[in-house]
C-alpha cells in the first residue's frame, strides 16, 4: 500500500479554480501533498481518480459507481495499482437529507462502519446557512470510533481535516480516504 495511506491526519482542500468536475489535494499536517483527487467532468455515473500526486502519472485508486445519478448509490472502490476491490461505501439516501450518512461495506458487501454528521442540529444549519461547518464521526460496525472529519471555517475554499483515532482501524485505510473524498465531492457541488 502507497505511504500516502498510513498518515494519521490528512487535509482535504478542494481546488479553487477548475471549470469542469472537481479537483482535490490531500496534504498533511505540515501541508505537504500526499495524494491528489480528480473527478471527471460530464458523467451521468460518478468517476473519481485518486493520483499520487497532480502530474497524475500514478493512480492509486478509483471510485465508481454504477448506479446513474442516484441519490443513494454505492461507490466501489478500487485498488487500480493491485487490481483489488478494496470496498465500498453508500449514502444512505433520504436519511442524509436531514443529516448525512454513509455505510461502509466490506469487499463482500457486509456493513463494516458508518460515516456520519455529529450533530442532527449542526447539519440542518448547514444545509441553510452555508457558513456553519460540518462534523462526521467514523465508526465500524462495533460502533468504535475509528476517525473524525471536520469541516474547516472557510466561506472561500472547502477544506475538511480527517483524523484517524483508532491506530489499528478495522476499516480499510483506502476506504476511509476515499469516502472522505467522495463526501467533499459531494458537499462541495450541494454549496
Amino acid at each position: 500500500m502507497n505511504q500516502a495511506f498510513n498518515h494519521t491526519t490528512y487535509i482535504f482542500r478542494k481546488k479553487v479554480f477548475k471549470l469542469f468536475g472537481g479537483s482535490f489535494k490531500v496534504l498533511d499536517t505540515e501541508m505537504n501533498l500526499l495524494l491528489y483527487s480528480e473527478q471527471k467532468a460530464f458523467k451521468l455515473k460518478e468517476d473519481v481518480r485518486i493520483y499520487s500526486d497532480e502530474s497524475k502519472s500514478e493512480e492509486l485508486i478509483n471510485i465508481k459507481t454504477p448506479q446513474i445519478l442516484d441519490f443513494s448509490a454505492t461507490y466501489m472502490v478500487n485498488d487500480t495499482k493491485t487490481g483489488e476491490h478494496v470496498g465500498s461505501f453508500k449514502r444512505k439516501g433520504f436519511k442524509s437529507l436531514l443529516s448525512d450518512e454513509w455505510l461502509y461495506l466490506s469487499p463482500e458487501g457486509t456493513e463494516i462502519g458508518k460515516l456520519k454528521e455529529t450533530s442532527l442540529g449542526g447539519a440542518l444549519l448547514s444545509r441553510f446557512i452555508n457558513l456553519v461547518p460540518q462534523n462526521y464521526i467514523i465508526t465500524d460496525s462495533d460502533g468504535g470510533e475509528v476517525a473524525k472529519i471536520q469541516q474547516q471555517f472557510n466561506p472561500f475554499v472547502l477544506k475538511y481535516t480527517l483524523s484517524i483515532t483508532n491506530p489499528k482501524p478495522r476499516i480499510d485505510r483506502r476506504l476511509i480516504l476515499a469516502a472522505g473524498i467522495m463526501l467533499c465531492s459531494i458537499e462541495g457541488r450541494q454549496q
